[in-house]
């Protein structure tokens, strides 16, 4: 059974799963549909699985789509990240507020990020490869980027020395230039 916790932000979720270790090695259920959806009391499905391997330093995000919104379901298999949430619903209590968290291969952790949020990671390791599955398809020419170090969000990242940014990411705009979710 998986242990299901709720952050600072409505319908942001820190899921535990249940780890059996001995001297083999481990195993964990790292997702089951019919579970998911009966513990968070969502009605989810996934459309596309995702993998990404990142070095030291690298800094992805911050993203969003907005006609094909996505929820996202992550984790780390490799590594370590910080990853960081912010609530981007203008409707929401918790507009322009954020939630950071470390997935870890150690610590198996996963995050569900609904819709509406805008998502990224710093790599902690030396390197980090990154499972999510998300509700919608990518859509490229749908993707917005809230700078990762918006002045107005203030996200506390950890003193990183170089910084490895996309040129996408590096072209991320301040809040108040961004077109936003409901």
């Amino acid at each position: 059974m998986n242990k299901i916790s709720e952050t600072n932000l409505p319908g942001v979720l820190v899921i535990e799963p249940q780890v059996f270790n001995d001297q083999r090695g481990f195993f964990f259920e790292s997702f089951n549909l019919k579970e998911f959806n009966e513990k968070t009391g969502l009605n989810e499905s996934f459309v596309q699985d995702n993998h990404s391997k990142s070095i030291s330093g690298t800094l992805r995000g911050m993203h969003y789509q907005l006609k094909f919104p996505q929820g996202k379901l992550m984790r780390v298999s490799k590594g370590s990240i910080l990853d960081v949430v912010v609530d981007l619903r203008k409707s929401s209590p918790t507009f322009k507020h954020s939630f950071t968290i470390e997935l870890s291969d150690e610590n198996y952790k996963q995050l569900w990020v609904p819709k509406g949020m805008a998502h990224g990671f710093l790599v902690l390791s030396k390197e980090a490869e990154f499972l999510y599955k998300t509700t919608d398809y990518y859509y490229s020419e749908d993707e917005h980027c809230l700078l990762w170090n918006d002045p107005t969000i203030n996200i506390k990242w950890p003193k990183i020395d170089n910084i490895q940014l996309s040129a996408k990411d590096k072209l991320g705009k301040t809040l108040d230039k961004l077109i936003l979710p409901q």
